[in-house]
């Protein structure tokens, strides 16, 4: 066997078609690291470029029984190591764009989630100031900005003149700018 060793590659291809088997052993011997160091050029880890190595080696092995030119060998087998490499890569960046789409959905999602937090809570604090606001101004607040009528409107409604309306509506709106103000350095 060791003269074997020293066969060419299309020797050592046309003895294995022929049924000698064990000629892959001196194949893998001779091809093994130059696949791994090309894997390693385009994934540079060692570890994955031994993964994509092996992986040619399945796929040389399944086929090696129809290569035709056993001459041609070494361009076939570097050919097959260059496609694993090349959908290792493809792999990957296919994973990395849905983690980073994962990551951007994620974190915009946190975002709108404490954006929302942070409307609510502000709602609450501003339902709970307006309770406290006199009744006056409540209702001159309701009319205003719930009900949409004007001050005249508001005026005639109330039975007070402009700008007894106009005071009220003020004066509400200042208490909830405090409020407001107040609330928003707190969260």
């Amino acid at each position: 066997m060791k003269k074997r060793s020293k066969l060419s590659d299309t020797a050592l291809i046309k003895m294995y078609q022929s049924g000698t088997k064990e000629v892959l052993t001196f194949l893998v011997e001779r091809w093994h690291v130059r696949f791994c160091k090309l894997a390693y050029w385009y994934c540079k880890d060692k570890d994955i470029a031994k993964d994509i190595a092996q992986e040619s080696w399945v796929v040389i092995f399944n086929k090696l029984n129809d290569l035709k030119q056993p001459d041609k060998f070494k361009s076939w087998a570097i050919s097959i190591v260059n496609r694993k490499s090349i959908d290792w890569i493809r792999k990957t960046t296919r994973e990395q764009k849905k983690l980073d789409q994962l990551y951007y959905e994620a974190s915009k999602e946190k975002v709108n989630e404490e954006a929302s937090f942070t409307q609510v809570s502000i709602h609450i604090k501003l339902k709970e100031e307006i309770e406290k606001l006199p009744k006056h101004q409540q209702i001159v607040l309701q009319l205003f900005y719930v009900e949409s009528y004007s001050l005249k409107q508001i005026a005639n409604v109330l039975e007070i003149s402009i700008g007894t309306t106009k005071s009220r509506l003020f004066h509400a709106r200042e208490r909830l700018k405090r409020t407001l103000k107040n609330t928003n350095s707190s969260l």
